[in-house]
Order: C-alpha cells, then structure tokens, then sequence
C-alpha cells in the first residue's frame, strides 16, 4: 500500500481518538472498579514508584500482566466446549507471576468496595486468593474452578446456552452487516480495502474453518467490516470487527465467523525476559495467549495492517466475561478462590514440578500468624486500593469539570 493511502487511513484513526478517548474516560468514572479496569498504566507505575517494594520476584513465566476480574471468563474450545481462562491477554509478557495476583487482588478488593462490603472482607479475599493460586500449583491438572462461586455458576451456565444467533443480535441483529452508531463506525477505504487483504489471506481461512463444526477445506468471504468501539483500556487503539461467511456451509451454527481484529502497541507490564519477547507486539500477545489461554490462543494469529501490528482472533458466542455487580461476603470469597485458581493453573502449565515447589514455598513463607497471606500481597494491595481511589476521585473531578465548561471531546 502506498504512503498516500497509509496518511489518509492514519487521518481518519486520529479523527476518531478523541471520541475514544471520551468514551473510555466516562466508562472510567461509572465507579472505583470500572478506572482499576481501565488504569493498568496507573498499576504498574505505582509499582515502579516505589510502593509495594517488597514483591518477590517469581519464576518468570508468561503472565496475563493484567489480570482484573473482568478479563476472566468462559471461553470456547475448539471443539465447542468450554473452559474459563484469562481473556484478554494485550499486557501479556514473559514476567513475574506475582504481578497478576497483586492486579487480581486489587480488582477483587475494590468490587468488594463498590459492593459496599466491610473491610474484614478484603483481608478474607486476599486469604481465598492465596489458597485458590495455591491449589493450582499443587495439582495444575485440575484446570476447572471451584463451583462455590455463583458468579462463575452463573457465567458457565451462561456460555453453554449460548448460541450464534445470541452473538448476530448483539453484533447486526438481522441484517449480516454492521449497523453503524455508538458501537462500530466506517471504515475508511483504504481501511477496508487493507482489512479485505488481510481476511484473504490462506492463514485467516485456516482459523476460521478450524472450528469443529466447519469443513477445513471451506471457502470464506468477507461480509463486512467496521471499526469497533470496545474495551476500556484499549480505547484509542485501533480495532476492527469482520463478519466473513464460510461459503457453502448452510448450518446457522457453522456458517458465519465473527472476527477482532485488534491493534498490538508496547506493553506496560514489565518484562523479566527479553530475550524471550518476539519482534512483533501482535507475536507477543499470540504467544501469551498460547500459553496462558491455550482454547483462547489457539484462536488467534497475528499480522500487520496498514503498518499497525495486529492480532485476529474468531469470537465465539461461549465467549464472555465474568461480571461483579452486588455481591456478599461469602460469594466475594468464593468467587476470588476460583479466579485465583484460574490464574494459578495458567502460570502453573508453564513450570515444572521443581519450580512450582519453590514457588509455593517461597509463596508460604511470606505468611503471618495474623493473615493466611503472603504479607507483601496484603501491603500491596491495600496501599494500591488508597492510592486508585484518590486517583479515581481525581478523575471524577476532572471529567466533570470538562462537561461543566463544555470541553467534552467528541
């Protein structure tokens, strides 16, 4: 593609960055744990600053490198059925493990905050956070979580009802095309014509027809495409949704893929390894993904775009994540438990028997006789809960001091 046509698409992205950008803000000011989910730069310089200098360094693994409660979920396998993993893999880096359980703390402390819990039931998270990640490094083959949690019950039971005609009502409803407005918006045409060059690609058929249910020497074809306004932290990224149709399969089930296609930058996370880091941000986040959220990564291949790094991704209608709206104490204890066990078995399949022990022991040993918890996870996770909600607070400030002179972007 020439350098006119890369200027003209990058013209239209950046026409678009202050309504992303306005949209993330307000999603970020709804409450304290919608800004920890969409401040994960805050997180890690927070850390950098100095405060919880006290984390051990674990054995280096791949890590989600941002693994807040709504980036947990069930996912579809392959061959249809469905697991929960982690979901969303973008700050994935070959880093220490300790990293995701101090951000799984956090998430899980402060929607216990926003579900108006009591203090005591932040310290009884911390405590099920541990045993749930402890469990997993002991037996890493057990890879279902704990059912004691209605959340994820409920989100389980969810997925497995889910068919693809609850996915084309979420998307286009009827019509098999993008219906513009809040969610999805034109693509230029050179954006278009770019995206229809990479969906053409043999790499891209291979994934869509790995599915089960599709025959592997199907044809496909791109419906439509349009950019897509999703996520949190990721808006101002581009990203873009694809329907493609697998030609002559006539099953409902089987006959159309839903495609993210999803731009790749730096991640925040720090790395402990990067000799081990691919070239390509969009590798980088494939390769998490594989080891992580093997049903999740297998779904997945990375390119480049109109010179963006980026990785695609099949979205299945099982895919979904796990929501904490009001909860009590009992169920915020369960539901940390399991998570916690999720994000133990990812780090987990990456370490031998050897390495899983010392972990554990090292995890241990970091006890009190006042709390079933490693110390330094408890200190860092209430220092981090006073210093998001001040910055929270702050946000809030400032958003509406923008509507009240009129200054909102978009």
């Amino acid at each position: 593609m020439d350098g006119t046509k890369l200027v003209a698409a990058d013209d239209v992205h950046s026409l678009r960055v202050p309504l992303l950008h306005e949209r993330r803000d307000l999603k970020m000011a709804r409450d304290p744990h919608a800004f920890v989910r969409g401040s994960t730069r805050s997180f890690y310089e927070c850390l950098a600053s100095g405060t919880s200098v006290n984390i051990p360094q674990g054995p280096t693994v791949w890590i989600c490198g941002d693994a807040h409660v709504g980036n947990l979920g069930p996912i579809a396998r392959s061959d249809e059925r469905v697991v929960v993993e982690l979901r969303d893999l973008d700050q994935s880096v070959p880093g220490n493990p300790a990293h995701d359980l101090v951000r799984l703390g956090l998430s899980l402390a402060m929607a216990a905050r926003s579900s108006t819990l009591p203090g005591v039931v932040t310290a009884q998270l911390i405590e099920e956070l541990t045993s749930g990640y402890l469990e997993a490094l002991d037996e890493p083959e057990h890879t279902e979580p704990s059912q004691d949690s209605a959340a994820v019950r409920f989100v389980l039971r969810e997925a497995i009802k889910r068919k693809w005609q609850h996915l084309r009502r979420e998307s286009f409803r009827k019509r098999p095309k993008f219906p513009f407005g809040r969610r999805f918006l034109k693509l230029s045409d050179d954006e278009r014509q770019a995206v229809d060059q990479f969906l053409d690609r043999e790499r891209v058929r291979q994934l869509v027809t790995r599915i089960e249910c599709r025959d592997d020497d199907a044809e496909t074809r791109v419906l439509d495409a349009a950019f897509w306004v999703k996520g949190c932290s990721s808006l101002g990224l581009w990203r873009c949704a694809a329907l493609i149709e697998v030609v002559g399969h006539d099953a409902s089930e089987g006959r159309y893929s839903l495609l993210d296609l999803k731009e790749a930058v730096g991640p925040i996370a720090p790395t402990a390894a990067m000799d081990q880091l691919p070239a390509s941000h969009a590798e980088r986040v494939v390769r998490g993904a594989q080891a992580l959220s093997p049903a999740l990564g297998k779904r997945m291949l990375a390119g480049d775009l109109l010179g963006r790094s980026v990785f695609v991704r099949e979205l299945m209608p099982q895919d979904l994540k796990i929501e904490l709206e009001m909860m009590d104490a009992k169920e915020a204890r369960a539901t940390a438990r399991a998570l916690a066990h999720v994000v133990g078995i990812a780090h987990a399949r990456q370490m031998d028997l050897a390495t899983r022990t010392e972990w554990r022991a090292r995890l241990e040993a970091a006890t009190t006789r006042w709390l079933d918890a490693p110390s330094w996870l408890w200190s860092s996770v209430t220092e981090l809960i006073g210093i998001h909600e001040r910055a929270y607070l702050e946000h809030c400030r400032r958003y509406a001091l923008r509507l009240e002179k009129g200054t909102k972007p978009g």
